[in-house]
């Protein structure tokens, strides 16, 4: 199984939709090109972030196909298979079409809400049906279960396709125990844009980033002088800059907040898809006035 670099900035890439909700695939490309063109690392799609799980099965892969077309082996595409039903994953890791794919990336079981031995379990049968290398994706504040760092190690160790974790917990203590138990072989990504120096800091190896969809170079910035040693004064840096912005972005949830920033921005559509709302009137107008202060600095 190839070796795939994790290491910067990965976009969790949106997907545009169109005003009447279709996906809007000119500007997916204009948005993949965008992300390229500013030095990203890797591109993510079918993530969170790009509303997944109201895409349709022929969108995924419609999706998938376009993206790495498009990116034509310039930066790694990573695709998220993630999901609650584990025999499902394992058929769907067995027939999708991973061609030009470099890995893949799967969230804990949400709603469930399994044991910690469930953890284990389930990504074992995963790691024995992919064809790729897995990324782990550990988001409590999204699937309503946290895996712990006993069941994260426990995994990669038992897993040699488990190559990394992409850490969203927030919990700092818990993401430098994984580092510093983790084996060669095995790394953490942020999975929070506000962390990430503190995250490189401790051994971590770059994100995996909402705020790349808008500013990539500045991700790019923070995270290239993050791993040369400079964390703490770039991280101070981009917070004195962004960090209203990216409160601001989460406060009515992932991706609603992106997608009116890149809206401001003149690149996509104010759109995402039920049960997700787009932000009420009072945030976007506090998202265009921190616009407008970062674009006069």
């Amino acid at each position: 199984m190839s070796k795939v670099n994790l290491k910067g900035v990965g976009v969790a890439l949106i997907t545009p939709f169109g005003k009447d909700s279709a996906i809007d695939f000119d500007t997916l490309a204009q948005l993949v090109d965008f992300q390229i063109e500013n030095g990203v690392d890797y591109i993510v799609a079918l993530g969170t972030t790009a509303e997944t799980p109201t895409l349709s099965e022929k969108e995924h892969h419609k999706v998938v196909r376009f993206i790495v077309n498009k990116v034509q082996g310039k930066v790694p595409v990573v695709v998220g298979i993630g999901g609650n039903n584990t025999a499902k994953l394992v058929d769907t890791l067995k027939t999708f079409d991973f061609s030009g794919v470099s890995a893949i990336l799967s969230v804990t079981p949400y709603y469930s809400k399994p044991t910690q031995e469930g953890l284990y379990r389930h990504y074992c049968a995963l790691s024995q049906a992919s064809p790729l290398p897995i990324i782990l994706y550990n988001v409590p504040g999204r699937t309503g279960v946290n895996m712990t760092v006993e069941t994260t190690l426990r995994i990669a160790r038992d897993c040699k396709n488990v190559v990394a974790t992409k850490e969203a917990s927030g919990d700092l203590t818990q993401i430098k125990a994984i580092i510093d138990g983790a084996s060669d072989g095995f790394d953490v990504i942020s999975g929070d844009d506000s962390i990430v120096a503190s995250v490189i800091e401790m051994g971590g190896i770059g994100v995996i980033s909402v705020f790349a969809n808008a500013f990539p170079k500045e991700m790019v910035w923070l995270v290239n002088n993050s791993l040369k040693g400079n964390a703490k004064e770039a991280g101070q840096k981009m917070d004195s800059e962004y960090n209203e912005m990216l409160r601001l972005m989460f406060v009515e949830g992932n991706p609603a907040g992106i997608k009116c920033l890149l809206n401001l921005r003149g690149m996509v559509e104010n759109e995402v898809r039920l049960p997700l709302t787009s932000v009420s009137a009072e945030t976007e107008k506090l998202i265009a006035k921190e616009l407008a202060l970062i674009t006069n600095h």
